[in-house]
């Protein structure tokens, strides 16, 4: 039988073509399985044991890892073991396998008040701040991810209110312009003078050997650097943005299906994080109508 190491590749392999998964993610499972076998010192598919399996949470827990952290590898496990079950290959069951329990999800947020002086921070007449005012305004108007917002190209139809974009998984998903964004992409796009294809770029002078496409990491500073200026003393990134997006939506009658769809979340679950929003609402129902014939 083959060893572990050459039904690794394979599986990295099916997760790149098969199922279409971004180069990153394939990073990420590599390196997660590459940590278990050099940990674990198993040669074959079917020396993966529940011993195994739980001597490798021990260590990964005595490494002081978040218990989400910690998720992530097992989860990369999972899948390892589903595909060899798939390839009828002997090994331990995956379902045997299951995720350490984390507490409920604390979302990073800003209040509308801080929202609206977070939009309004980019000030002047320079390319820098239409610059800003566009990648603000394009974040909350769609709730785009920043590795999403990157990859756009100038070449978007301003005449329309909505475009389509490729997420996570390659699936595409259809996102909408509000009037503010439009105008602000715009405005910024109309004094640009370069002719890169790159919706948002660097400046010229930190573009190095001339790729001028922004990183994500240059919009998490823009972020910061803007929230800093708009006095919000809380952590502000690109994701508080999309969460801010989300929860406008919920706040304003949007049901959790249609979020789900403009988030581009693939499970209802991971979008029932904003139910806070929703269970808000329900208190001021059950408040308003609950008892009223009780004397």
């Amino acid at each position: 039988m083959k060893d572990l190491k050459f039904f690794k590749n394979e599986f990295l392999e099916y997760l790149e073509i098969e199922k279409g998964r971004s180069v990153k993610t394939v990073e990420n499972y590599d390196r997660y399985l590459v940590r278990f076998l050099s940990h674990a010192n198993v040669g074959k598919p079917d020396e993966i044991s529940e011993k195994v399996i739980r001597e490798f949470r021990l260590h990964l827990n005595r490494q002081n890892l978040k218990l989400k952290t910690q998720n992530f590898y097992l989860i990369a496990l999972r899948a390892f073991l589903k595909f060899l079950r798939r390839r009828e290959i002997g090994s331990l069951n995956p379902e045997r396998i299951e995720l350490a329990r984390i507490g409920a999800r604390d979302l990073d947020l800003i209040s509308s008040d801080e929202l609206d002086r977070l939009m309004r921070a980019p000030t002047g007449g320079t390319l820098v701040s239409f610059r800003g005012r566009a990648i603000l305004e394009l974040l909350f108007s769609t709730g785009l991810r920043v590795s999403e917002l990157c990859r756009l190209n100038r070449d978007l139809d301003l005449s329309r209110d909505e475009f389509s974009v490729r997420g996570k998984g390659e699936k595409v998903r259809v996102v909408f312009l509000s009037s503010a964004a439009k105008k602000a992409v715009r405005d910024y796009l109309d004094r640009r003078g370069d002719i890169d294809e790159a919706m948002f770029v660097q400046m010229a002078r930190n573009a190095g050997d001339g790729d001028l496409r922004i990183t994500p990491r240059s919009v998490e500073r823009l972020v910061k650097h803007y929230a800093v200026r708009a006095g919000i003393t809380r952590k502000v990134t690109p994701h508080v943005i999309r969460h801010s997006f989300a929860t406008d939506l919920l706040e304003n009658g949007a049901d959790l299906r249609s979020v789900q769809a403009l988030l581009g979340h693939a499970n209802i679950a991971t979008t029932q994080v904003y139910t806070h929003v929703t269970d808000r609402h329900l208190r001021e129902v059950h408040k308003a109508f609950h008892g009223k014939r009780r004397k």
